[in-house]
């Protein structure tokens, strides 16, 4: 099972990746958190990547996918991932799939978590890291999601299987939501791909 989780900063992905990951024994990969790992470790993806983050802008994509590249392919042959946080461009999208469909992890669901844009600043504000994060630096970061995420809604629905669900609710009813949407698509989280009948069997 490979899935993607789609969601404006503060929609609760990193919670919902969790819950999954551990509902079909699939890893948890995050973008953010190998993000911050490289920069608390000082390499030189992380230098790279700690300007953009300060400014609440999106890392290049060729830092992100030099940092996702093993993780992803190691997960995927171990039974699954669920991936937060990357792609978040249509670009990033089209290029990573380049990347990961000749191998055959490229991802087979999208997972759109809704949540209302006054909520998310309110989460946002309430768990803010520390004096960097203003909320005109909030503002910023949910502005660029809109611009260059929410493109990616349409880019799924024409591709894989994608669907959305209220992220607005209590965390637990926001995955059992997920949940009964993914047994419905023949047998997906159910069984493994190779299990999965033929179309029309």
């Amino acid at each position: 099972m490979r899935l993607l989780l789609i969601g404006a900063p503060g929609a609760g992905k990193g919670t919902q990746a969790e819950l999954l990951a551990e509902r079909f024994g699939i890893a948890h990969i995050s973008s953010g958190d190998l993000l911050r790992q490289h920069v608390m470790d000082q390499t030189s993806l992380g230098q790279i990547a700690k300007k953009y983050v300060d400014n609440g802008d999106l890392v290049p994509d060729g830092v992100v996918m030099d940092m996702l590249r093993k993780p992803v392919v190691a997960a995927a042959e171990s039974g699954g991932y669920v991936l937060d946080g990357f792609p978040r461009t249509v670009e990033q999208a089209e290029a990573s799939f380049a990347v990961a469909q000749p191998l055959g992890v490229e991802v087979q669901a999208a997972v759109h978590l809704d949540v209302p844009r006054e909520e998310l600043v309110r989460r946002l504000l309430a768990r803010r890291r520390g004096s960097d994060d203003t909320e005109a630096v909030i503002e910023n970061r949910l502005q660029v999601y809109l611009d260059k995420t929410v493109p990616l809604l349409e880019y799924y629905a024409g591709r894989e299987w994608m669907f959305s669900v209220n992220g607005a609710q209590a965390a637990e009813a926001v995955h059992e939501g997920i949940v009964a949407r993914l047994m419905k698509l023949d047998g997906f989280a159910a069984r493994s791909p190779r299990e999965v009948s033929p179309a029309g069997d």
